[in-house]
């Protein structure tokens, strides 16, 4: 570590956050600056579609770490302040206020922006969800509303969704694909959970897109591709997410649907990058992923401090991420590939108590849990089998 006497993370996250914390645990002691485009002390993500959503917790409580902590690390934090552009040859890292940031070592932990439609998005009561002040803003939005719209019914869309008809609103979840959470489980496990939502009075519109966005000055309603209407005075929009990487489009780091890494999360020599912008080689699947989820960042975080701070490793975790949604924990290890073969191990889908396996090409690379935490522990354990 002699030659690095200085880190720069771009992106107070989780993932950032977690290196530059692991960064100090592995006994370096030079300077860290944790750089952030928000005014928020870096704070956990999750709860914003759930709990604070709701109204059950305040803001405050998905902080990290109150500002005693990052004193006593001697973290630098330069929030409110946007990363525009890199330098690699000069080691430094451009921001919005004309600054210049130099570094020995950079890590890149920007995450992702969400999608918006390309026609109506401006409208009054039109909605997007990934920071906290969104949620703030959707939050104050559904205590006046009646009907809502939410387009996409991923993980953030049926989370959503289903925190929106907890508080009591008429809901109705919009989604091209035939049943939620398609994509990322398949469509029989969707199903299930489309059928979750509609015991619980959610509407599902689903193999139907959305023409545009109805309303003059404030949102009204969608049009469906198939001409029909909804009615809705909120409506948000989780259509999906972009890595945020535009401000290294010039930069050198090579960008392939995120910053694309080696084995061990290094993009160029000095530049490393973790959570959900990082895209690498996973050696234990044999496949490039990048990773949308709480858990990913932590351990890609840790990861990449060791791989700064000592001899490199590949970063070979099994993924792991949960939802919630009305009275579902639904929690899941490994990859999910779109052709996988999903059986039920355990449990049964009626009474909403399972274990599913996913093989692919033969080999089991998923396992899934419908509120049985339990057992899905011991059913991670088949994935580590040689």
């Amino acid at each position: 570590m002699t030659d690095i006497g200085r880190v720069v993370v771009v992106g107070a996250s989780a993932a950032g956050l977690t290196t530059a914390e692991a960064l100090r645990r592995e006994g370096f002691a030079g300077l860290i600056t944790l750089v952030g485009d928000e005014l928020h002390l870096p704070y956990d993500r999750p709860p914003l579609s759930k709990q604070v959503l709701l109204g059950t917790w305040e803001p405050e409580r998905t902080a990290f770490r109150d500002d005693a902590t990052y004193q006593r690390l001697e973290i630098g934090l330069r929030l409110g302040a946007t990363a525009t552009g890199v330098d690699l040859d000069a080691r430094t890292v451009s921001l919005g206020s004309g600054d210049r940031v130099p570094y020995d070592r950079l890590v890149i932990a920007t995450g992702v922006r969400p999608l918006r439609l390309k026609q109506g998005h401006e409208l009054r009561g039109v909605h997007v969800l990934r920071t906290l002040d969104d949620t703030l803003a959707l939050r104050a939005a559904l205590a006046g509303s009646t009907s809502v719209a939410v387009v996409g019914a991923g993980f953030l869309g049926s989370e959503a969704a289903a925190a929106a008809r907890t508080l009591g609103k008429e809901v109705t979840l919009v989604d091209l694909v035939p049943v939620p959470l398609s994509r990322q489980f398949g469509d029989e496990l969707g199903g299930w959970i489309g059928d979750l939502h509609r015991d619980h009075g959610v509407t599902l519109r689903t193999g139907v897109g959305v023409r545009k966005l109805l309303g003059d000055e404030a949102v009204t309603g969608l049009e469906l591709a198939d001409g029909t209407t909804v009615t809705a005075d909120v409506v948000l929009v989780a259509i999906g997410s972009k890595p945020a990487t535009d401000w290294l489009a010039a930069s050198g780091v090579p960008l392939d649907d995120g910053v694309l890494c080696d084995t061990t999360c290094q993009a160029v020599p000095g530049v490393y990058a973790a959570g959900d912008v990082a895209r690498w080689h996973n050696e234990r699947f044999g496949v490039s992923m990048r990773v949308e989820h709480r858990m990913n960042a932590t351990e890609q975080g840790m990861a990449v401090a060791k791989n700064i701070t000592g001899d490199p490793k590949p970063f070979t975790p099994i993924p792991y991420f949960w939802t919630d949604q009305f009275d579902a924990r639904i929690q899941a290890y490994g990859i999910f590939p779109p052709d996988a073969k999903m059986t039920v191990a355990q449990g049964d889908p009626a009474t909403r108590k399972l274990i599913a396996h996913y093989h692919h090409d033969g080999d089991l690379v998923g396992v899934l849990g419908w509120n049985m935490p339990r057992e899905l522990r011991a059913a991670r354990a088949l994935l580590t089998r040689d």
